[in-house]
């Protein structure tokens, strides 16, 4: 008899396979003495369309709304059927005894693989495979501590929980929106709340009116200090006339060193990282997408077995691995970069509470190196970069504190105070990964006591500045942590301990899901809602517009995980607030109004284009919905203004495209390739170029979730 192993993906199965032996290799399975492997493609099965529950559904008509089948059926997904009906064989097979669940450690993961059980109608005994990453090492200590199916069952629950909700609550409010409006409004409790956060910043900043602060300055043997206000030792004031007032007082007077205070300091380094953190670094460092950089993980994770499971929210590491770390530190030091450093650290370990803590671990530990050394030749120019964020992080906790030098001057002139601060490297410590040299000498040459005749006072002007608008780095902070302009006490602390719109797993892909609804945009590197995104804020439920729903949603979902809280009851909230919600979008007397309408038309159906900035560029989409035509007209580029250097944006089609700049600049395509050729600085070939140009992206990416919607015709306007 054998035990069934069920992966998520082939390369993680093959891994398996490995480490257990399977060397048999069957259409879509691998086979040994003892295990039969094989594996999804991510979701194998899903949850079924509206028109399955009734025929009447295939039409949208909003009089059918809500929609609300007393229970929700499976389906197979029809592009992986052939390898569900492969995992369906192995697991009836009679001499497969038992079955062990070997997808992603998490509650999506658990969802892959008993949605795939519950479909294939199977109940042979389920065991658990839990780790952190995919080496032999850890595949082999994972086998040997197998967990019992049982124990994860409402880990289960909670999954179900979540997509049953999801398919209720935004499959009947984008449905009903949509329909009413003639024109793609998708909604959903996570990302209206993201775009509604978007938007409110873009409001700040529009309404943002800057109010002038002064402030006095001293400069002293080069160093500048600043006039501290003895009440709240603010460096600034809102009033000029006392700033004047002060400005003449203290003109041809007499400065003295009052005091020179040192202190020593350290600083230890940061706490390793979680996905959001990464992402964020990954963004502010290269300007990577989250959705970039979580699928840059996902190789280096799976391919490459070169760190540990990405999709976490824990910055801490659990006790058990503290053995480990030595071999982890062998393996970064298989690459010749990361030597000096890893030269430095020698065992045996032993870190504080801000590294290592049971206690604020859940599912799975910090993101860390493995004990795998990865080949270099083999990473993509994005995976080294991520990899390298990785292991600094990394080795940096274990290397000594930063321990610098303070030094805060304090000069009195005339009853008030001026400050100059500097700091001393003593011992760069962690920082010596970053950093390559120590400050020798200090600027502060002066004695307390010591006197400066005739000092001459600068005013200093500013003025407030209104909120940055989000990039992807912030707003994966803000969707973490959304309680901003929430006071309601119990909701914050709802919101903090659910962790914030959506889990790092998701985020990304939220953020996808609204570019590729054309509800917000890119200017530069910063996001913006589009016209289409405010109005649908106005259109959309009020509920499904703030975190506060889905963070009531979240404690829910724990709670059933823990066994605290039926499925059931969770489930009947949700229907009944889903009649709500549809209520409301059908009384609503708001009315949609297309804003950026061109004077062409449709090819298909003769209605008018719209014109939409996309992520990737402008694309011209046919404004009705059951169309669903759509037309690149413009893509961004890497390639560079020759003038500003600013990145260009490639216009029209074949022999006619052009480079054009928002300084002006103008260029054919067959222009840009001559000047490339000729360039002293590149010998680019055609080919060369041709190669860039394949690299542009020219449409955008649906998410899961816009491809789930697809087959329901919701077009992208």
């Amino acid at each position: 008899m054998k035990t069934l192993v069920l992966a998520e993906k082939p390369s993680v199965g093959r891994d398996i396979a490995k480490v257990l032996g399977c060397t048999n290799g069957g259409n879509g399975f691998l086979e040994g003495s003892n295990y039969i492997v094989t594996w999804a493609l991510g979701h194998l099965v899903t949850l079924a369309d509206p028109e399955a529950y009734d025929q009447k559904y295939k039409t949208w008509n909003i009089e059918d709304l809500p929609m609300l089948p007393s229970s929700l059926r499976l389906v197979t997904i029809k592009k992986t059927s052939k390898q569900f009906s492969t995992v369906k064989a192995q697991l009836h097979r009679k001499d497969v005894k038992d079955i062990v669940i070997a997808t992603d450690a998490g509650r999506e993961g658990e969802l892959v693989a008993r949605w795939i059980l519950d479909k294939v109608k199977i109940a042979k005994p389920v065991k658990r495979l839990w780790i952190s990453s995919v080496t032999d090492q850890a595949i082999k200590k994972g086998f040997e501590q197998l967990k019992d199916g049982r124990d994860y069952q409402n880990l289960y629950h909670s999954a179900v929980a979540r997509a049953e909700a999801d398919w209720y609550v935004g499959l009947n409010a984008t449905r009903a929106l949509t329909v009413k409006h003639n024109a793609q409004l998708s909604c959903g409790r996570v990302q209206t709340p993201t775009l509604a956060m978007i938007a409110q910043r873009d409001q700040e900043i529009r309404s943002f009116n800057p109010t002038p602060f002064y402030g006095l300055s001293v400069v002293l043997d080069g160093v500048t200090f600043k006039w501290q206000d003895g009440k709240n030792q603010s460096t600034r004031s809102f009033h000029k006339e006392r700033i004047e007032g002060l400005l003449t007082k203290l003109k041809g007077k007499e400065a003295t060193i009052q005091s020179l205070q040192r202190k020593e300091k350290k600083q230890y380094a940061p706490n390793l990282y979680d996905l959001t953190e990464l992402q964020r670094d990954a963004h502010k460092r290269f300007g990577f997408s989250a959705k970039e950089t979580l699928s840059t993980l996902q190789r280096l994770y799976e391919q490459h077995k070169a760190v540990t499971y990405p999709r976490t929210d824990s910055t801490y590491l659990t006790s058990d691995l503290v053995d480990t770390l030595g071999e982890r530190v062998s393996a970064c030091s298989g690459i010749k970069e990361y030597r000096p450093y890893t030269s430095k650290i020698k065992g045996p370990f032993k870190l504080g509470k801000q590294y290592v803590n049971d206690a604020l671990v859940s599912d799975h530990h910090a993101i860390i190196p493995t004990e795998v050394t990865p080949i270099e030749s083999k990473l993509s120019d994005k995976e080294r970069k991520i990899y390298d964020l990785v292991v600094t992080r990394f080795l940096s906790i274990l290397l000594p504190p930063y321990r610098y030098e303070e030094v805060k001057a304090t000069l009195a002139i005339d009853g008030e105070t001026f400050i100059a601060k500097e700091t001393k490297d003593i011992s760069l410590g962690f920082k010596v990964i970053t950093s390559t040299s120590t400050q020798t000498s200090s600027a502060f040459t002066w004695n307390e006591g010591d006197r400066a005749k005739s000092i001459i006072v600068h005013m200093t002007e500013g003025q407030t500045e209104p909120p940055a608008p989000y990039n992807e780095g912030t707003l994966l902070t803000a969707m973490e942590n959304p309680t901003g302009n929430i006071e309601d006490k119990e909701l914050k602390e709802t919101l903090s301990k659910t962790g914030g719109l959506g889990t790092v797993a998701t985020r990304a892909d939220i953020i996808e899901k609204l570019f590729n609804s054309f509800l917000i945009e890119k200017r530069g590197n910063s996001i913006f809602p589009t016209s289409k995104g405010k109005q649908l804020l106005q259109l959309a439920p009020e509920k499904l517009t703030s975190p506060v729903l889905t963070a009531e949603w979240e404690l829910k979902l724990e709670a059933i995980a823990k066994g605290k809280l039926k499925k059931s009851q969770f489930m009947n909230e949700i229907k009944e607030y889903t009649e709500e919600a549809v209520a409301e979008i059908k009384k609503s007397k708001e009315k949609f109004k297309h804003d950026n309408v061109t004077g062409s038309k449709c090819p298909e159906c003769n209605s008018l284009l719209l014109e939409i900035n996309g992520k990737n560029g402008k694309i011209h989409v046919c404004q009705d919905r059951n169309c669903g035509y759509k037309k690149n007209i413009a893509k961004k580029t890497n390639a560079r203004c020759p003038q500003c250097k600013k990145k260009l944006e490639l216009r029209g089609e074949g022999d006619g495209q052009i480079f054009v700049c928002t300084c002006g600049h103008r260029e054919k395509l067959s222009a840009f390739q001559k000047r490339k050729k000729n360039s002293s600085n590149s010998k680019a070939t055609k080919r060369d170029v041709n190669q860039f140009m394949k690299k542009q992206d020219s449409e955008p990416v649906n998410t899961a979730l816009a491809d789930a919607l697809a087959k329901l015709k919701l077009d992208n306007k």
